[in-house]
């Protein structure tokens, strides 16, 4: 994927990096795995506010995302490769032979036309979903599994990527790209490849119009509001309001607020990396 620099020709547009679309092959979402998104305004059932900077942005379709691939031994053909507003990557939709119709996350340098399976005998090919039993080592993957059978929650953003490092026992050691080193079950399934629109963070908004047609609305700085509504306001003029802190109180720049009995502690082999 491309990004291109557009001319100014508005104050908007003076220093926009938009993408190229280059890879995107149709503009028309399959109906059938379209469902409404309900719109909060970041207002719980209440209608008390419980996440600032929320509301507003253009109307949204969800589109129904296949993180399971949970459909072993069925050849699928590639039909399109499709803008997703909800996510960072693109979707392809999958055409199977039985005739059921999904949508994958997209993996880097996959085409219309090309066959997907997934499963143990699935072949070592980008968007097939395998075991990492399966898997070589060194192979980079997306799209993982925590528990087997529950569907990828791991390494689905733009241009992301894990590699697998070994195998021992019954558990696959895996690096993520925040340099955490982990330990995850054989049985579960990941897909090969790196995820799709990999050039994703060049991107430049050049225009706070475009936030809001993404529904984020305006932050306010914490200095400039009274002591009722943020431990930093408050005080006599331009005030830097003491030890940076959240609304709730808990301090920001390194606090730690992991537990430290969490039980997935033992799994976690190296934390991730200071930036």
């Amino acid at each position: 994927m491309a990004v291109r620099k557009l001319k100014p020709n508005t104050p908007g547009q003076r220093h926009k990096v938009a993408r190229s679309f280059d890879e995107v092959t149709t503009s028309n979402p399959e109906k059938s795995l379209l469902v409404k998104q309900k719109r909060t305004g970041g207002r719980n059932d209440r209608g008390k506010m419980t996440i600032r900077h929320v509301g507003g942005g253009h109307k949204q379709r969800y589109r129904i995302i296949d993180f399971k691939r949970n459909k072993f031994g069925i050849p699928a053909k590639v039909a399109t490769i499709e803008y997703d507003p909800n996510r960072t990557a693109y979707i392809a939709l999958l055409n199977y032979m039985d005739g059921e119709k999904r949508y994958i996350i997209s993996p880097e340098g996959l085409k219309v036309g090309m066959e997907l399976f997934s499963g143990d005998k699935a072949p070592i090919n980008v968007g097939n979903s395998l075991p990492l039993s399966n898997i070589p080592l060194g192979t980079l993957i997306h799209n993982i599994e925590l528990r087997p059978g529950q569907g990828g929650i791991l390494v689905r953003s733009a241009g992301s990527y894990a590699q697998l490092m070994a195998k021992d026992g019954k558990y696959a050691t895996i690096k993520l790209a925040s340099g955490e080193i982990r330990q995850i079950l054989m049985t579960c399934l990941a897909t090969i490849g790196t995820v799709s629109n990999s050039q994703n963070q060049l991107q430049v908004s050049g225009k706070a119009g475009r936030s809001r047609w993404k529904g984020r609305r305006p932050r306010v700085r914490s200095t400039v509001m009274n002591p009722v509504d943020h431990p930093m306001g408050g005080g006599e003029g331009k005030h830097s309001g003491g030890i940076p802190r959240s609304k709730n109180g808990i301090p920001a720049k390194g606090y730690k607020t992991r537990n430290k009995k969490k039980a997935s502690d033992k799994y976690i082999i190296e934390r991730r990396k200071k930036k």
